[in-house]
C-alpha cells in the first residue's frame, strides 16, 4: 500500500462562540477567540490518499486530478471566507480546527474515486495541527 500526500492552502476568518455556552463560559473558555468579528489563519491542508500502483502509469492516482478536487472541494469553498457566516456547516458547528477538519473529509470523500482517502491533516497554525482519518467505524473495519 502506497500512500500520497498533497498539500493545499486557503485562508479563512471565524471566531468559536457556543450557543450552549452563556456570554460568560464562551469567554472563558474561548478567550479571544470568542471574538465575534473573528480572526484569521492561513491553513496548510494536507490530504494523503493510499491505494495500490497502478501498473500502466506507476501512479497511485492522478495528481493533476487530486489538484483538482482539493481546488474545486476545499479551496474554491474554504478560501477567503468568514467560515462562521459563509460556510453552511459552520453556522451550527463550531469552526475549531477539529470541526473544520472533519467538514473537509466529508467534503472529500465522496469524490475522491482514486485509491481510497486515508488521512486529512489541517495546520492552524505552523505549529498546531489535527489529524483525521475519517469515522471511527471505518478506522475501526481497516484494522481487522
Amino acid at each position: 500500500m502506497i500512500y500520497l500526500t498533497r498539500r493545499a492552502e486557503f485562508s479563512a476568518s471565524h471566531y468559536y462562540h457556543s450557543a450552549e455556552l452563556s456570554p460568560e463560559e464562551n469567554r472563558r473558555i474561548f478567550g479571544k477567540c470568542n471574538n465575534p468579528h473573528g480572526h484569521g489563519h492561513n491553513y496548510v491542508l494536507e490530504v494523503t490518499v493510499e491505494g495500490e500502483i497502478d501498473r500502466r502509469s506507476g501512479m497511485v492516482v492522478d495528481l493533476k486530478h487530486l489538484k483538482e478536487v482539493l481546488q474545486r472541494e476545499v479551496t474554491d469553498v474554504l478560501d477567503h471566507r468568514f467560515l462562521n457566516e459563509e460556510v453552511a456547516a459552520f453556522r451550527e458547528s463550531i469552526p475549531t480546527t477539529e470541526n473544520i477538519a472533519i467538514e473537509i473529509w466529508r467534503m472529500l470523500v465522496p469524490k475522491v474515486d482514486f485509491g481510497r482517502l486515508y488521512r486529512v491533516r489541517l495546520y492552524e497554525t505552523p505549529d498546531l495541527f489535527v489529524d483525521y482519518y475519517g469515522p471511527q467505524e471505518q478506522a475501526a473495519s481497516t484494522q481487522t
